[in-house]
C-alpha cells in the first residue's frame, strides 16, 4: 500500500506538533537570556559573588575543606555550594579548619588549622581562587615557634599577618606570624614576646597611624583533658608600633574572662578601639595611646553570660556586629559615640545556634553567620557545636532580618556527612 499523501500542503499533526516543540524551547531559551541578562543588570556594581568557607569533617575521618558558595543574589543556584577543595596528604585530616583570609588581590584563600598542632600537621593552608569556582591547593605553612592559627590580616602587597594563639607546644608565648606574598615565612613576632600570657587571637591594624592591636584570649593547652584545672582565660589588649612589630604597651582587663577580638575604630582621631569580654558580658572601649579600657556597654542586657565574641564594623566607623555565642544571637550597636553604644537589633538564629564568625560584605549590605564555634569531642574540655548553619542577615541603617532564600546547612550539603564550617571569606 503507497503512503497516503498530503493533501493542500497542510502538515500531518506529528509535525505540527514538532514544530510547537522547537518554539516552544526556542521561547523559553530567550526568556531565560532575557531573565539571566535582567538579573545581571539588576545586580548592584560592586556585588559580592562568592563565599569561601573554611570547613572540617565532623567525624574528623574525611578531608577537612574549603567550600565555594554562590552568593549572587540574582543566581538561581544563589546559597549552593559550588567547589569544594580538600586538603591533600599528608595532614588532610583534625586539622579544625578555624579562621580564613582572602588576600589584598582576592586570589589566595588562607585557612587556619586550630589544632593541626595536635597531630603534628602544618597548621596555615593555602588555596589559589583566581577562578573561584576552581579553587587550587597550593601550600602549607608551619611556623616554628608558634601554633594555634587564628586571625588572618592581608597585608596590602601580598601575604598575611596571622595570629598563632598558643607557642610550639600550645601553651605562652604566641606569636604574630608573618608570611610574605610568595606565602613564605617571613618571621614571628615580637622577637621577645611577653612572659604574662600572651596568647593572641584577634587582631586588627591601622598602618595610616602606625597602630596595631592584638587581643589575648586563652592559653590552649589548657582547654585539653590532658592538661589538669579549668581554662586559663586572658583578658588583655596589646598595642604594637605597626612597622616595627613592636609591642608598646598591654591593656590589662582583669575580670573579662577571655578577649577573643579587637576591633580599632576607623579613622577616630584618639586611636580608640573596642574589645569584649567573654565571661563578664561587658564591651570596652580602649585607649590605645594610655592604655585604658572602660566598660560601656553591657551585653547581659540581651542575654547573661552569653559569650560575646567576634566583631565587625562598619567602615564610617559607626555601626558595630558582635556575635553572642551561647545566646544564639547577633547583636548591632551604634557606636557613633563610642562612650555610649546603642542597642539597634538583636537578631535570634533560633534554638540550637551557636554564631561565632561573622563576615560583612564589602557594600555593608548583608552580614554572614557561621554557626559553629568549637567542640573538643572527647579529648578537650570546649564543647560548643551550634548548628552548623550558615545564615545571611540584610543590613540597613538600624537593623538586621534574616535572608529566607538563604538557606546552607553543612550538616546535609555533602555526600561525606556532616562538617563544622567556621571561617568566611567574602568576594
Amino acid at each position: 500500500m503507497s503512503k497516503p499523501r498530503l493533501s493542500g500542503g497542510v502538515a500531518s499533526p506529528a509535525v505540527r506538533l514538532l514544530g510547537l516543540g522547537v518554539l516552544l524551547a526556542i521561547t523559553a531559551a530567550s526568556a531565560g537570556q532575557q531573565d539571566a541578562e535582567q538579573r545581571e543588570r539588576e545586580r548592584p556594581p560592586g556585588a559580592p559573588r562568592h563565599l569561601f568557607i573554611c570547613a572540617g569533617d565532623q567525624a574528623r575521618q574525611s578531608p577537612d575543606f574549603l567550600a565555594v558558595v554562590n552568593f549572587d543574589e540574582t543566581s538561581a543556584a544563589y546559597g549552593k555550594v559550588i567547589a569544594r577543595a580538600p586538603l591533600p596528604e599528608p595532614g588532610a585530616t583534625g586539622n579544625e579548619m578555624h579562621h580564613i583570609g582572602l588576600s589584598a588581590d582576592g586570589t589566595v584563600v588562607a585557612c587556619g588549622g586550630l589544632l593541626s598542632v595536635l597531630k603534628a600537621q602544618k597548621e596555615i593552608f593555602f588555596w589559589n581562587v583566581s577562578d573561584p569556582a576552581r579553587p587550587e591547593f597550593i601550600s602549607a605553612a608551619d611556623p616554628p615557634l608558634s601554633s594555634i592559627t587564628d586571625e588572618f590580616h592581608p597585608l596590602p602587597q601580598g601575604g598575611f599577618l596571622v595570629t598563632m594563639m598558643g607557642g610550639a607546644t600550645g601553651h605562652a608565648p604566641g606569636r604574630v606570624a608573618e608570611l610574605d606574598r610568595h606565602l613564605a615565612l617571613v618571621a614571628e613576632h615580637p622577637a621577645n614576646p611577653p612572659a604574662d600570657g600572651f596568647n593572641p587571637h584577634g587582631i586588627a591594624v591601622r598602618p595610616e597611624v602606625n597602630l596595631m592591636v592584638t587581643s589575648d584570649f586563652i592559653c590552649p593547652a589548657t582547654t585539653l583533658n590532658a592538661t589538669a584545672g579549668s581554662l586559663d582565660l586572658r583578658g588583655s589588649v596589646r598595642v604594637w608600633d605597626f612597622k616595627r612589630r613592636e609591642i608598646l604597651r598591654t591593656i590589662v582587663i582583669p575580670n573579662a574572662g577571655g578577649t577573643i577580638d579587637v576591633k580599632l575604630i576607623p579613622e577616630d582621631a584618639a586611636e580608640r578601639g573596642f574589645t569584649a569580654g567573654m565571661l563578664d558580658d561587658q564591651l570596652y572601649l580602649l585607649d590605645t595611646r594610655h592604655g585604658t579600657a572602660q566598660p560601656v556597654f553591657d551585653f547581659a542586657a540581651i542575654a547573661k553570660g552569653g559569650w560575646p565574641q567576634l566583631m565587625r564594623m562598619t567602615r564610617d566607623g559607626s555601626r558595630l556586629f558582635i556575635s553572642l555565642n551561647q545566646a544564639g544571637k547577633v547583636a548591632m550597636l551604634n557606636v557613633s559615640d563610642p562612650e555610649r553604644p546603642r542597642l539597634l537589633k538583636v537578631l535570634d538564629l533560633g534554638p540550637g545556634s551557636g554564631p561565632h564568625y561573622i563576615a560583612l560584605t564589602s557594600d555593608e549590605r548583608r552580614l554572614v553567620i557561621s554557626d559553629y564555634f568549637l567542640n573538643e569531642d572527647g579529648f578537650g574540655k570546649v564543647h560548643a557545636e551550634g548548628d552548623h548553619k550558615i545564615h545571611v542577615a540584610r543590613v540597613t541603617h538600624d537593623g538586621l532580618t534574616l535572608d529566607p532564600r538563604f538557606a546552607l546547612d553543612f550538616n546535609t550539603a555533602f555526600a561525606t556527612g556532616p562538617a563544622r564550617p567556621h571561617g568566611i571569606a567574602i568576594q
